[in-house]
């Protein structure tokens, strides 16, 4: 099993910026990816952002406006952390933040979630 703890989010006016982390812990597991989701009020989880972790390409949704221009996602392997900066905030960035590991244990492979961090951007 491989736990994942994310952390950061807050309240932010419109404009700012908020950086998320996340981690992963757990025995003997090798990470693949890890990525970011949200989900906002009355809305379905959109994909953010992914980062390989050997080589780090780095994906990112179509969903959301501007992503590219205002998140970027970053890892410490080290760490087993990953990050997502946010900047240019808007209201309609308001949503609870979740952290995707997809890594494996004792050889196998699965897709694990954290409880999501909530980021409420104010007008």
């Amino acid at each position: 099993q491989v736990e994942v703890v994310e952390s950061g989010g807050g309240v932010v006016q419109a404009g700012g910026s908020l950086r998320l982390s996340c981690a992963a812990s757990g025995r003997s597991f090798s990470i693949y990816s890890m990525g970011w989701f949200r989900q906002g009020p009355g809305q379905e989880r959109e994909f953010l952002a992914r980062i390989n972790w050997y080589g780090g390409s780095t994906f990112f949704g179509d969903s959301v406006k501007d992503v590219k221009e205002r998140f970027s996602i970053s890892r410490d392997n080290s760490k087993d952390a990953v990050y997502l900066q946010m900047d240019r905030l808007e209201p309609g960035d308001t949503a609870v933040y979740y952290c995707q590991a997809y890594a494996a244990v004792d050889g196998r492979a699965a897709y694990y979630w954290g409880q999501g961090t909530q980021v409420t951007v104010s007008s």
